[in-house]
This record gives structure tokens, sequence and C-alpha cells, in this order.
């Protein structure tokens, strides 16, 4: 499928305002992967199939403060699910729990069940790890490790996850990640160059490509596009359609026209007059841009706030 595909259902309209993430995550997981014990969440066998992910009742705090209410979403198998609306409706949040980051932020708080193929990524007996290895991330600004080659920057999750390769692996799973990624023929004669020296969209491609190599199940995309230029984001837009063949696809985007292009299913969060986030219409891209069912969905998607 290409993004041709994917033709936009609007006309034109502006990119909105980029959302503040409410909280960065620094640093690496301070709890070891070890190698032996092979990942729940992943089935026996030469490949995985495809993961459903659902969110069940997520009621999120911070401190005090309510942020998410009840919010239930089924995100399909090998699909793109756009998460869009206005800043501060939780949209990031949400997507950091997916993953279990919001738990990392000292004040938060959750209620509810996130479901990986039915099993509870926050169930007691669930490892951190199983959940960060299963449910990748790439964060709004990219963020290579700057002082580490390109092909070491793909090869950065098998050391942090104690996976072992041989040399021919390695060198395969490099250039499989940096294909999938599309940037495997702008870098396949400068792979001891410095990842700190591609140019943003690249360094983008190159954070996708280090996500891929540890072979996530669900890739969490928090505004991949926001700082790129069109070309740029052409690119990385033609790169998560092809991906979603292989692994499910949740995005935050702020951009109208491409929630349009690229996502299968699209949900609409809003917070409005101090109440905390709560999702207001979610279904068919196509659908909720065309034949939105609330006003304010409609309104949204055409412009007319945010």
């Amino acid at each position: 499928m290409t993004l041709e595909d994917h033709t936009s259902v609007l006309g034109p309209v502006d990119t909105y305002a980029l959302a503040p993430i409410p909280h960065q995550v620094s640093g690496h997981d301070p709890e070891p992967l070890l190698a032996e014990v092979r990942d729940p969440f992943v089935p026996e066998g030469p490949m995985a199939p495809l993961a459903e992910l659902e969110a069940r009742n997520i009621s999120a705090w911070f401190g005090d403060r309510l942020v998410l209410d009840r919010v239930s979403l089924t995100m399909p198998a090998g699909g793109i699910t756009a998460l869009i609306g206005p800043s501060g409706c939780g949209k990031s949040t949400f997507l950091r729990i997916l993953n279990r980051m919001h738990e990392l932020v000292p004040s938060a708080q959750l209620a509810g069940e996130v479901l990986l193929d039915g099993q509870d990524i926050y169930s007691a007996d669930r490892k951190l790890t199983d959940a960060r290895r299963s449910i990748g991330m790439v964060f709004q600004k990219p963020k290579p490790f700057p002082a580490m080659s390109i092909r070491d920057n793909v090869l950065a999750g098998l050391k942090l996850t104690g996976t072992k390769a041989s040399r021919d692996e390695r060198d395969d799973l490099v250039e499989s990640c940096l294909t999938k990624a599309g940037l495997w023929s702008e870098v396949r004669d400068r792979l001891d160059a410095p990842g700190g020296g591609l140019s943003g969209g690249q360094q983008q491609r190159l954070c996708i490509a280090r996500s891929l190599a540890i072979k996530p199940r669900v890739l969490l995309m928090d505004e991949p596009c926001s700082a790129l230029d069109p070309t740029s984001t052409r690119v990385i837009e033609e790169t998560m359609i092809e991906l979603a063949s292989e692994v499910t696809i949740v995005i935050v985007t702020h951009n109208m026209q491409q929630a349009a292009r690229v996502s299968d299913e699209c949900a609409f969060f809003l917070a409005s007059h101090g109440m905390p986030g709560v999702i207001i219409e979610h279904g068919d891209t196509r659908a909720m841009f065309n034949h939105p069912q609330d006003q304010r969905t409609s309104d949204y998607v055409n412009g007319r706030f945010g």
C-alpha cells in the first residue's frame, strides 16, 4: 500500500499548534531484562501475529488532577489508529499509558486496564520491561544516541534487552530495520558515521529503525513529524503505512490532513471547561471526517476550533 492509497478526505486545513508534552521521560529503564526469560506477550513461534491493543476504562491523574476519565479504545491489529484533539486533552498521556510510561511520573496514578491480545500489561505478574519490549515508542523529537554510529543506534536495543546475536545476524538486522524505516538506501555506505550527524527526518527514521530492532508488536508515535519539513513528513508517513502490515501503530497528531492520509481508525479526544479528557467519538477515519456523529468532531476536523 502506498501513501496515494490513503487519499485525503479533507480540503485545505492548517496544521494545528504543537501540543506540549505533559511529561518527558528520560534515562533508561532501571529494571534489567533477562535474556533467558521469554517475553510473555510474544507468542511462541517464528513470527508473532499482529497484535490488538485495547484500553479499558482508563482514568489518569497527576497528583489530585484528573486528566483522563474512563477512556476506552480498541486499536485494531495491523492498523494505524490516530489520536486527535486540541492541546491539553490527554492524548499524549493516553499514549504513554499504553506502554507504562505514565507510572514513571512520581505523582501519576492510573485506573483501568491496557490489554495486549487480552493480557493486561499492568498486571502484577507482568514486568515493566515486557511491556516496553512489546510496545515501542517513537517520540516527538528524534533522539538518536549522538555519540553512537548509525549501526550502533539500531543495535542499541539488543544491548539494553540482553539479546544475543551473531555478527551476521546483527548485520542483517541493521539492514532490515533501516530498510523498513526507509533509510537504508541513504545511509548504507556510512553506517559507522555518528547518528547525530543525520538530518532531522533521517534521525526520526533512525529512531524508528531502533525501535523495530527489538521486534515490537505495537509502535506508539507521539507527533513524529511535528518538527519535520514536508518532504521528510511524507517519507515518515509512507514508512508508517508500509509498517502497518507488520506492527500495530498508534499515532498522536495535530495535523488533520496527516490523520486523514495515514490512519485507518481515529479517536477524537476533548477536555473542556476544566474537565478531564474523554473520547468524544472514534471509528473509521473516513467516516469520522466525512460523516461525524458529533458536532464537536465536525467542528474540530474542519478547523473551527483547536
